[in-house]
């Protein structure tokens, strides 16, 4: 069990390895190293993940099926690297398989993450919000980002069990009630991104994601959607060596990133989310949007 004793407490819930480092790295390591408690939940151990390693092509599922106990290992190393030392499996390692992207066979397998009951998973992270008694939440948006089907039920889980966290009457042997003042969803601005693209184009890319609309990227968040800002620049490095450590996934070369797509990405030390319970507060930037996953609190 974790005493809640830090003025301030994170708890993020992701569906697989990696997801965590890649949009929310780099505010895991700037709280961590405030002395906020950051706990991660993963919900998946990410067993469907394509392997981009040729000397890891044994672990895939199709195989040796144990690409899920190599990616623990990973997101231990990744965890390190971004100074968090309280990152746990939903329910227990390998309780909720990955569950492929959607639409593919593995959707269907009664074990899959995407299958699982809702009220069910929802109560594993009701007993972990209430022992942590985080006041900050984040997780997905209700698509997922970009529409995993881990991603979706994620978001499900987390919204729900943060409700049912609230309610006294609801399972007090999970500990007692605790409400989360302020829960946000990871945003991508389409300005940024649209940003991004340009740059890319500028310097001679064409390809890959510099080839792209940004109207037609399916995580595209509207501007307007997003409350706040975290800059965490000082730890960009940090992100990057925990992106590193997820090497089964990810390649890493000169400040952008590639998962099995091959569609090259920049890494980002600022992050941004959307605010869908609570109040903005605290110094807002020159765009009218919070700095500070805390304020107000």
């Amino acid at each position: 069990m974790t005493s809640p004793t830090a003025d301030r407490r994170l708890l993020l819930v992701h569906a697989h390895p990696d997801d965590e480092t890649i949009g929310t790295g780099a505010t895991m390591a700037k709280y961590a190293a405030e002395g906020a408690l950051v706990t991660l939940v993963t919900c998946t151990l990410g067993e469907e993940g394509e392997i981009i390693l040729d000397d890891h092509a044994h672990h895939a599922a199709d195989r040796n099926d144990t690409l899920g106990e190599h990616r623990a290992v990973e997101l231990a190393n990744a965890m390190a690297a971004l100074g968090v030392t309280d990152h746990r499996l939903l329910g227990h390692p390998g309780k909720y398989r990955d569950s492929g992207m959607m639409g593919t066979p593995d959707n269907d397998d009664p074990a899959c993450f995407w299958r699982a009951d809702l009220l069910a998973a929802a109560t594993d992270l009701v007993a972990v919000v209430r022992e942590v008694r985080p006041q900050v939440l984040v997780t997905y948006d209700d698509f997922g980002g970009y529409g995993h089907p881990d991603h979706i039920q994620a978001h499900r889980v987390a919204m729900y069990g943060a409700m049912l966290a609230a309610a006294p009457s609801f399972r007090p042997d999970l500990g007692s009630a605790w409400d989360v003042p302020k829960i946000y969803w990871g945003a991508f601005p389409r300005s940024f991104i649209r940003a991004g693209i340009e740059a890319m184009r500028a310097a001679g890319d064409t390809s890959g994601f510099a080839a792209m609309d940004p109207d037609d990227i399916p995580f595209a968040v509207d501007d307007a959607l997003v409350t706040t800002v975290v800059d965490g620049e000082a730890y960009y490095e940090r992100k990057m060596d925990a992106m590193r450590a997820h090497a089964t996934q990810i390649s890493v070369e000169d400040g952008f990133f590639a998962l099995s797509n091959n569609l090259g990405s920049r890494a980002l030390g600022t992050e941004f989310y959307r605010l869908v319970r609570g109040r903005v507060g605290g110094e807002l930037d020159a765009d009218g949007r919070e700095t500070d996953l805390f304020a107000g609190l």
